[in-house]
């Protein structure tokens, strides 16, 4: 079929490092052209390339080669931008609202509090190598970290938490699925509606075995390998 074989051709030159992460391909229109197939046929790949990760798009700007993923352990406790400079990578992170609200019944189920509790919730986006990769909300109580939008939340909850509140992480509990973008999520990420997605979802304990947050997200899923090691 036509569309395997404009596949083979897209991963042969991604694989021989003629198309490198982060290159963005022809336009739809030239790139149908150049395998003289229809845009339906061409699409039809690229979703295909899409959902294997070795492509994203971002919406109303086109199709690219996606880069290297981040290895992610979802049990580390270091600090995201720790991980990325870990494997050579830069990152940062963007505020997008801080606020105290009564924790819906998904958080207060985490949280293991009455729904309606009045808890922290922090949203900030996180970009890699200045691409937009993952959308993290946090939801944590307040008793263990009183005034805490006086510190800074932006870059690392993990530093402040350690060097405001001496605390730290101790114990994690993890879930991790697929899932699709949707909605402000995807606009952040400047994906469209339905791009596939890894949702990671995890509680955290400090050194005293209490809980003190838990954090909801939403990764591009070809930005993270989901990697850890048991010790048996």
């Amino acid at each position: 079929m036509q569309y395997l074989k404009i596949m083979e051709a897209i991963n042969e030159q991604i694989d021989a490092g003629l198309l490198s992460g982060g290159h963005k391909l022809p336009a739809e229109r030239k790139l149908a052209e150049s395998f003289s197939t229809t845009r339906v046929t061409l699409r039809e790949s690229l979703a295909l390339l899409e959902a294997e990760g070795k492509l994203y798009r971002e919406d109303r700007r086109g199709w690219f080669v996606s880069p290297d993923p981040l290895i992610y352990d979802p049990t580390y406790t270091t600090d995201f931008p720790a991980m990325a400079a870990s494997q050579g990578r830069r990152a940062r992170s963007e505020l997008l609202s801080a606020k105290r609200v009564p924790a819906s019944r998904r958080a207060a189920s985490l949280l293991n509090v009455k729904p309606l509790t009045e808890v922290y919730r922090i949203d900030r986006l996180r970009f890699l190598d200045e691409r937009p990769v993952v959308v993290v909300t946090n939801f944590i109580s307040p008793q263990h970290f009183p005034d805490l939008f006086e510190h800074d939340i932006t870059d690392s909850l993990t530093t402040t938490y350690r060097e405001q509140y001496g605390v730290i992480y101790s114990k994690t509990r993890f879930r991790v699925r697929s899932t699709s973008l949707m909605a402000e999520t995807a606009h952040h990420l400047r994906a469209t509606s339905g791009t596939p997605a890894m949702f990671v979802e995890r509680v955290n304990y400090d050194q005293h075995g209490n809980l003190i947050d838990c954090d909801l997200e939403y990764w591009r899923h070809d930005a993270i390998l989901i990697e850890s090691t048991a010790t048996i």
